[in-house]
């Protein structure tokens, strides 16, 4: 099933060496605007329509990748008390393909 991670593009070089690794936030905030971790995971959308909604909220300070995460199990989802969907594990970089960069925020 394909799935969806939209980040900071502050983030791209540790992803592409580590994989998606809520441990290893900080070179920028989440898409939603905060410092740390919200979850012990990495959040996920099965969806474009949702991917889209994540990268226009962006509260990143800066544009955005979206990366394409292989082999995700959807009954190994985990839904989030704001209704967010996240996989409890960190997503090794040869699950992870670059969807598209450098999108900018919205305002720009």
């Amino acid at each position: 099933m394909p799935a969806f991670h939209v980040t900071s593009v502050l983030n791209r070089g540790s992803i592409e060496v580590h994989g998606l690794d809520w441990r290893r936030m900080g070179a920028a905030p989440g898409i939603a605007g905060s410092s740390r971790p919200e979850q012990e995971g990495c959040f996920l959308t099965l969806s474009e329509f949702e991917c889209d909604f994540f990268v226009r909220m962006n509260n990143t300070g800066g544009p955005v990748d979206v990366w394409g995460v292989d082999g995700v199990d959807e009954a190994e989802l985990v839904e989030s008390p704001e209704g967010f969907l996240y996989l409890p594990e960190v997503i090794p970089p040869e699950r992870l393909r670059l969807v598209r960069r450098d999108v900018p925020p919205e305002s720009e």
